[in-house]
């Protein structure tokens, strides 16, 4: 039975035998659903919570 991954970077699925997945030399595996959430984690070095198109961005913000 195929599982489905969510995004490292915007919280997405991914649909089974789509995506990139990545492993870092420390073991850690990363699952990507396209090349702009790749590029904005690995060569841009981007925070999830900052951008609105994220599952990060969109939790619910604590009140102040």
């Amino acid at each position: 039975m195929l599982s489905e991954k969510k995004c490292a970077f915007c919280g997405d699925d991914i649909i089974a035998s789509y995506g990139i997945t990545y492993i870092r030399n420390d073991g850690v595996i990363q699952h990507f659903c396209s090349s702009k959430c790749r590029k904005n984690t690995q060569k841009l070095k981007r925070d999830p919570r900052k951008y609105k198109w994220t599952a990060a961005y969109q939790k619910p913000q604590s009140k102040k």
